[in-house]
């Protein structure tokens, strides 16, 4: 595996892998980890059924060492985990016996997810499904955050021309931001340091019940 990309206006997480049985445990660990970032950890236990079905999928049906790129993608309440691959063969559901040990994988992601799909791609395939995903309050509150930055950010269109990346622009909205309110906050009579240590104790307090 390499690493994971959560720019843009949504969640989402990026990792390509070779299809073999060793990355289905660690594709596992960093869709548990990449959940408790964004803050979704109601969704861990069905995610990671999901991960290893799809996965061990392209293992027994495209081949083992084969490319593929696992996609996370966490918006508007719901986790979406796709699996793309270079094959063209769009898998079907069979009737599985109950002594089959194969052939259940769609019927499973049928009865968890909310949705699912199998689509054709460009290079090749990508299976896909989506289940309901809570937050928790930190989420929102970061959900919120970007949201506020983005619009803060408009304001400060001159920086886009010099070509930073998203993820810059809005560590420096950020920056922008506090320094504001803290102006906010003197101009009311407020001592900043004083604004700043009342939100840090809040954040860590949050951090903690999380």
């Amino acid at each position: 595996m390499t690493g994971y990309d959560v720019n843009g206006p949504r969640f989402r997480c990026v990792l390509p892998f070779e299809a073999q049985p060793a990355e289905v445990r660690l594709l596992r660990r960093a869709t548990v980890a990449q959940l408790g970032r964004w803050g979704v950890p109601s969704a861990v236990e069905e995610a990671e059924l999901l991960v290893t079905e799809l996965v061990t999928n392209v293992i027994k049906h495209v081949g083992e060492g084969a490319p593929a790129t696992l996609v996370l993608e966490w918006r508007y309440g719901r986790l979406r985990v796709e699996v793309h691959d270079k094959s063209r063969t769009l898998p079907a559901p069979v009737e599985a016996r109950c002594d089959q040990e194969c052939g259940r994988g769609l019927h499973l992601l049928a009865a968890l997810a909310v949705d699912w799909g199998t689509v054709l791609t460009a290079v090749g395939k990508s299976v896909w499904c989506e289940i309901a995903a809570r937050p928790t309050a930190a989420c929102r509150r970061v959900e919120r955050a970007r949201g506020a930055l983005e619009r803060y950010g408009e304001d400060h269109r001159v920086m886009v021309a010099e070509g930073r990346s998203k993820a810059v622009l809005l560590e420096e909205s950020a920056v922008e931001l506090i320094a504001d309110l803290l102006h906010w906050a003197a101009a009311r009579g407020q001592d900043p340091d004083a604004v700043l240590d009342r939100a840090q104790t809040h954040y860590e307090a949050e951090a903690a019940a999380a």
